[in-house]
């Protein structure tokens, strides 16, 4: 399958961008066809990052963001943990006993239900920052289901995971939940973790798992279609 993936980077901040000056810019005039394509063009080859930052940056740059929510995804071998994050809330979702496309279709169906624009999954590494036997596994169904998401302008990003299985432990323990229900629901609070850091962090350093289909690039950027609840001028 045809994927590439793209570590986003800190975006200049509108200081740091040094726009270009035109001296007189009523001593010329382009044809309307022309300035549609340069500003295509243009849009195309930006970095992926400003063409569609993850929300978490976007908020980080406009507290009065509105836009979609975002979904964590624990993947393992048999369960796979779930985690919203809507607005400043976080919580953990459920936990799927599902594989393979059963699971697919199961991500899209709650990402439709829950107004989910964005999947942030969790990318296995050891403690030293590399990357395990796991994480190609991870990696190679983060790229097929990116192919899917893609198709209905959902982006999906991998964020690393080290470390957030125990802190999830931690958090249950101190909430006073019971080893029984502990074993139940930890993957859906460790997918909780990889949200809270991925917010933390205001996406820097995660991955946009991006098809090679430039008809699902486009999709990517033009986006799902918005709600008119939330975006009544458009």
């Amino acid at each position: 399958m045809a994927i590439q993936s793209i570590t986003l980077k800190p975006l200049l901040s509108p200081i740091q961008q040094i726009p270009l000056h035109i001296q007189n810019p009523n001593s010329f005039s382009l044809p309307r066809r022309t300035q549609l394509s340069i500003k295509a063009s243009s849009s195309a080859s930006a970095p992926w990052e400003e063409q569609i930052p993850p929300n978490a940056l976007r908020r980080k740059r406009d507290s009065s963001w509105r836009g979609g929510f975002s979904l964590g995804v624990d993947l393992g071998l048999s369960r796979t943990g779930l985690a919203l994050s809507k607005g400043f809330s976080i919580r953990p979702l459920t936990v799927l006993e599902l594989r393979g496309q059963k699971l697919e279709l199961r991500l899209l169906d709650i990402a439709e239900k829950e107004e989910v624009d964005e999947f942030i999954i969790g990318l296995p590494k050891s403690s030293d920052g590399n990357e395990t036997e796991q994480s190609n596994k991870v990696r190679s169904v983060a790229g097929r289901f990116a192919v899917r998401a893609a198709e209905r302008g959902w982006r999906v990003y991998l964020q690393d995971e080290h470390g957030t299985s125990a802190e999830a432990l931690d958090h249950m323990i101190a909430k006073g939940i019971g080893k029984s229900a502990r074993h139940e629901r930890i993957d859906a609070y460790a997918a909780m973790k990889v949200l809270e850091r991925y917010f933390s962090y205001s996406g820097k350093g995660i991955e946009l798992v991006v098809p090679k289909q430039v008809e699902l690039q486009n999709k990517l950027r033009k986006g799902p279609p918005k709600d008119v609840d939330f975006f009544p001028e458009e």
